[in-house]
């Protein structure tokens, strides 16, 4: 094949998941996005902050864009024609995804697969955490660790703001030694987060059998299959266990159906970190927990995204 097709979707960060998403459904070799919210401002430090030259921001677009790359079949005019229908439809449903404007390019075959890479460096979550992708250096500090993560990979590769926020809650809050359930665990990044934070044991558990695989994959890689255990389930259903901290990067709705429910599994004065949550929300999200008994020790955000650490009362 001597050519691949890139498509560019214009949006907004809430749309982006969904525009993906729909992109993966019409057969997309793979997606990227492209955020200037997942490039915090290195003139407002807030402990979150790319390794990277701070003129990256200025030359970031202002929309958010989700790129796409489709082989160049002849299948291809009827799964444009069906995108652009999606489109529409999303457009009137969801005027807060923005104009969802589609781009359309040609890319040589010998360059696609490198292409996207560009748009990654190194970044920092916490003060001793760093997500890197493999083709990257970097040159951790002093009690760094780095956790190595390439973006596109199935299930998450800790690039976006609900990621940074919890591994930086992780840091601040988990004490040596504390044993972490990880739900929805994804890639595993967060289970890795946890003990590279000096986690003694961790639980990463997920209901999709692929993401346990690739958060197994990712482990063995780090070489944490020592202290974190991949597991299969449904926490609320098939787990017994109790956990110092749980942490959940998931979304709003599910954060309110297990609020109340997950405390069986934390222990008395054990904590919760939790984020998947659009800042729009994050006064229900908290209204929720404090109703559920949570104390809520710290509330942290971007410019988009709000995660939260609350505490189970002793």
């Amino acid at each position: 094949m001597d050519e691949w097709i890139e498509l560019i979707v214009h949006t907004t960060t809430p749309g982006s998941d969904a525009v993906s998403g729909l992109l993966i459904d019409l057969g997309a070799s793979g997606t990227q996005t492209e955020d200037r919210a997942d490039i915090p401002d290195p003139s407002k430090p807030h402990g979150i902050w790319e390794i990277i030259d701070p003129k990256m921001l200025d030359s970031m677009p202002e929309d958010v864009l989700v790129h796409a790359w489709f082989e160049a079949a002849p299948s291809f005019p009827d799964t444009l024609k069906r995108l652009n229908a999606e489109l529409a439809a999303l457009r009137e449903k969801y005027p807060g995804y923005g104009t969802l404007r589609l781009e359309t390019r040609t890319v040589p075959n010998e360059n696609w697969g490198e292409s996207w890479k560009l748009l990654y460096h190194p970044i920092r979550a916490g003060k001793h955490l760093i997500i890197k992708p493999s083709w990257e250096a970097c040159s951790p500090l002093p009690g760094d660790h780095v956790i190595e993560m390439d973006p596109g990979m199935a299930f998450g590769s800790g690039y976006h703001d609900t990621t940074v926020l919890c591994l930086a809650l992780l840091e601040k809050y988990l004490h040596a030694g504390d044993r972490v359930i990880d739900v929805g665990t994804g890639s595993g990044i967060l289970a890795l987060g946890a003990a590279l934070s000096g986690a003694g044991s961790v639980l990463a558990i997920d209901i999709d059998p692929d993401a346990v695989r690739v958060a197994a994959q990712n482990v063995a890689h780090h070489g944490m299959s020592d202290r974190i255990r991949v597991q299969e389930g449904d926490l609320l259903e098939r787990v017994e266990e109790t956990c110092d901290v749980c942490v959940a990067n998931i979304i709003a709705d599910i954060i309110l159906g297990f609020a109340e429910p997950l405390k069986a599994h934390i222990r008395p004065g054990g904590l919760f970190i939790c984020s998947g949550i659009i800042r729009e929300r994050s006064g229900e999200i908290r209204g929720a927990l404090s109703g559920a008994g949570y104390e809520v020790l710290e509330e942290s955000s971007t410019e988009e995204w709000t995660a939260f650490c609350v505490r189970r009362p002793a």
